[in-house]
C-alpha cells in the first residue's frame, strides 16, 4: 500500500531542493536508522560485486540500513545482501510499477520488510532525469557513500558530484589499473577512502554508533530483567528491532535476553 511521508527527514535538508512529497511503501521507521549508500555500475566485474556483496552484508549485521537504488548490478547485490529488513531503495519511477521488471521479485520483497521511496507520483514511467533525481534521494540519505565500481562519465558518478556538494565522505572499493577508471582517480586525487579490510570499516562504524546514550542504557537495563519479546516492542520498537540485528540481545521463547 502506498503512503506519504509524513515526517521531515533531515537528510534530505542536503539535496538542493527538499522533496515536495515522498510516497512509500513498507517500514518507514528505517528512515530512523544509521544509513549508508552504496552505488556501483550495471556492468560491475566480479571481484566488486561479490566484495559489495560482502560489505552490504556484514553492514547490515552491525545494525546499519543500506541505501540503493535498485537497478541491475551492484544496487540489487547490496539489497540482496543486507537482506530486504535492513535496506531501503530509491525508485525512480511511480511505486505502482516495479522496475527494472527484472528485480520485480526483489522489490516485493522490499515492499514486504523494507522500504521503498519515491518522489514520483503512481503512474509515472522511466525517464531519463528521474534517475537523477532518485540518485540525489539515495546519497542524501546515507551518512556517507560507498562506490563499488565506476567507469568515467558513467551514472554512478553522478551519485559521486552529489557527495562532493553535499559534504558526503566517500569510500571506494580498491581496483587494479584499468578497471573502475573513475573510483581509481578519485582515491588518486584525494576525493576518497579506500575499503581495504571489510571487517574494519564495518567495525569502525559500529564503534562510531556504540556511543550509548542515555536511552540506550535505559533499553539495556530493561532488557537486564528478561522481558517478553510483547513487553520490549511495545517499550522500545525501534530499539528492539536494531538490538536483534547488531546481536545485542536474543530472543528465547518469547523472552528477551542480553547477548
Amino acid at each position: 500500500m502506498i503512503f506519504e511521508i509524513d515526517f521531515h527527514i533531515d537528510a534530505l535538508d542536503a539535496m538542493k531542493n527538499y522533496p515536495s512529497v515522498l510516497y512509500a511503501i513498507g517500514n518507514k521507521e528505517l528512515l530512523h536508522r544509521q544509513k549508508i549508500s552504496i552505488v556501483g555500475s550495471r556492468k560491475a566485474n566480479q571481484y566488486a560485486k561479490e566484495l559489495s556483496y560482502q560489505l552490504s552484508n556484514r553492514l547490515a549485521h552491525s545494525g546499519v540500513v543500506i541505501v540503493s537504488g535498485g537497478a541491475i548490478g551492484i544496487d540489487a547485490i547490496v539489497h540482496k545482501a543486507a537482506g530486504a529488513e535492513s535496506t531501503i531503495m530509491v525508485a525512480a519511477t511511480g511505486l505502482d510499477k516495479r522496475y527494472p521488471a527484472i528485480n520485480k521479485k526483489l522489490i516485493s520483497e522490499i515492499e514486504k520488510k523494507g522500504l521503498v521511496l519515491s518522489q514520483f507520483q503512481a503512474g509515472t514511467p522511466s525517464q531519463k532525469y528521474n534517475f537523477v533525481l532518485r540518485n540525489e534521494v539515495v546519497v542524501a540519505l546515507g551518512d556517507v557513500l560507498i562506490v563499488s565500481y565506476a567507469d568515467k562519465n558513467s551514472g554512478t558518478m553522478r551519485s559521486v558530484e552529489y557527495a562532493k556538494k553535499m559534504g558526503k565522505k566517500i569510500y571506494v572499493l580498491p581496483h587494479r589499473i584499468g578497471e573502475s577508471i573513475a573510483t581509481n582517480e578519485l582515491l588518486q586525487n584525494g576525493e576518497a577512502e579506500a575499503i581495504y579490510d571489510i571487517d574494519a570499516f564495518v567495525a569502525s562504524f559500529a564503534k562510531e554508533k556504540g556511543k550509548v546514550s542515555e536511552c540506550e542504557d535505559v533499553f539495556l537495563e530493561f532488557c537486564k530483567k528478561n522481558p517478553s519479546y510483547d513487553e520490549a516492542l511495545k517499550k522500545f520498537p525501534t530499539k528492539v528491532f536494531e538490538a536483534e540485528l547488531s546481536g545485542s540481545i536474543k530472543i528465547v521463547n518469547a523472552k528477551v535476553y542480553l547477548c
